[in-house]
């Protein structure tokens, strides 16, 4: 993976030139933007970038800041591609259309049909004569290919009482036959095994995030994995063990738990996004509820009644997953995300790497809501306790956000048997969710600021419903 590049006077913010270059296309594209006229975050996610730039193809135009060179290059693709992304976005409004028309209600329509629909423009152009029959028929092989991998089939599956009671008593049995982990009152040579082994996972956790976006690589991503450090981070939280983290302040879990220590597993039969809890403190029904929810391509996954099989074994492991990489991207995860700056206040944290360097100097970066995210943290609190304050605690606590969306695409990841091979690929991870952090909060800080800015409303407006199954 080649370093990220630094911006300067003569580069360009990639996410720029996709924006203007996207907005040169007028109003055709308009099923595929967001209010403002730009490429809402999927479009960018599903579209532009895997299917008309190709960073894999052409890495030149993979790197986060453009030369001239380049961003004309990048300008060029998507100019090119305007009228295929114009069909594309006809093709999406006639599947939504079909769909309705068959009452399909599972997934989210964007990362279902966003990239099949990019596929009917290639292969057929805008829509024309037939195409309400291709369409219908294009829902139905989705909707068809995710048959048996859907929540209300997870609902109904878990809704049978003998096998919910079945489920809580592999649950229970389960939980007490995880591997025994040392109590509190150990002997003195146990708990200096364990801090050697801790100091340990803390040393090449440190080489491991330095040499993150390097050409070099380091030995020391694999030793982890090898020595079992994920699964070490996630024996001590059973026993409410520290020592992690090197800085006073976040509790040893980083949020994964809001308890003391991670409760045993239950099987649950419903849930919401708007009050899931801590990654480790789900029920079995709503660490499968997001997998089922965010699935772009169904298809991949387990059926249901593996699915939750899997899960019960999966639940009561070192951190909520199976494989050991995925654990150690946990706990290289929390060495970064205990090291966040996004205000930049030059406090030293221990063991600043090359990771957190490339981090926060790109969460600094972001200049139209900086003087927003001071505010939050400045000395006159929001007088109502409202958005504002909101923000503030994610900035005080950013290892809450970061660690949770981890979380849940290690899990992810974990369900498809999708190990995390290397340390560039952990590292690619590790930055994505940064990147996906900053842009939620970037986008919360710009709604805030419009509220606090507009007049108040007429009437009161009934707020959107959460998804809830």
């Amino acid at each position: 993976m080649p370093p990220p590049r630094q911006p300067t006077a003569e580069t360009r913010p990639r996410a720029l030139v996709i924006d203007r270059a996207w907005r040169s296309l007028g109003p055709g594209p308009e099923s595929l933007s967001g209010p403002g006229g730009a490429p809402l975050t999927r479009t960018v996610k599903l579209i532009v970038l895997p299917l008309v730039v190709r960073p894999a193809l052409r890495p030149g135009l993979g790197a986060d800041f453009l030369g001239p060179v380049e961003a004309a290059r990048l300008d060029a693709l998507i100019r090119e591609s305007g009228p295929r992304l114009v069909a594309t976005a006809q093709w999406f409004t006639l599947l939504k259309k079909a769909r309705r028309a068959l009452g399909v209600v599972a997934g989210n329509p964007q990362d279902l049909y966003f990239q099949r629909c990019f596929e009917l423009a290639t292969e057929h152009g805008a829509p024309s004569t037939g195409a309400d029959e291709v369409a219908r028929a294009v829902v139905e092989e989705v909707a068809d290919a995710g048959d048996g991998r859907t929540v209300e089939a997870l609902k109904g599956h878990l809704a049978d009482a003998d096998r919910r009671a079945r489920l809580d008593a592999e649950l229970a049995s389960a939980w007490e036959s995880r591997t025994a982990v040392p109590a509190t009152g150990t002997t003195h040579a146990a708990h200096a095994a364990r801090a050697a082994d801790t100091a340990d996972a803390v040393r090449l956790a440190a080489e491991a995030l330095d040499a993150c976006g390097g050409p070099g690589g380091s030995p020391a991503y694999a030793a982890m994995v090898g020595a079992g450090h994920g699964t070490l981070f996630g024996r001590a939280l059973w026993v409410r063990a520290g020592g992690f983290w090197g800085v006073e302040g976040p509790p040893a879990s980083l949020g994964l738990t809001a308890r003391q220590v991670p409760p045993r597993p239950e099987t649950g039969h419903g849930a919401s996004t708007a009050t899931l809890p801590a990654p480790l403190d789900r029920t079995l029904f709503e660490r499968l509820f997001v997998v089922l929810q965010s699935s772009a391509r169904r298809e991949e996954l387990p059926t249901v009644p593996e699915l939750v099989s899997r899960e019960v074994g999966r639940s009561c492991a070192p951190l909520g997953l199976h494989d050991e990489s995925l654990r150690v991207a946990v706990v290289l995860g929390g060495r970064l995300a205990v090291g966040l700056d996004p205000l930049g206040t030059g406090e030293p944290v221990p063991g600043r790497t090359a990771a957190h360097r490339s981090v926060n100097g790109r969460w600094r970066r972001e200049a139209s809501v900086l003087r927003a995210r001071r505010m939050t943290v400045s000395d006159r609190p929001d007088p109502d306790g409202g958005a504002l304050e909101a923000l503030a605690r994610d900035l005080r606590t950013p290892w809450v956000a970061y660690m949770r969306r981890l979380w849940v695409r290690l899990h992810g990841r974990d369900v498809r048997d999708a190990p995390l091979d290397d340390l560039a690929s952990a590292w690619a991870m590790l930055d994505g969710v940064a990147r996906s952090v900053m842009m939620d909060h970037r986008a919360r800080v710009r709604s805030a600021l419009r509220a606090l800015s507009a007049p108040p409303p007429a009437a009161d407006v009934a707020p959107a419903e959460p998804r809830s199954a």
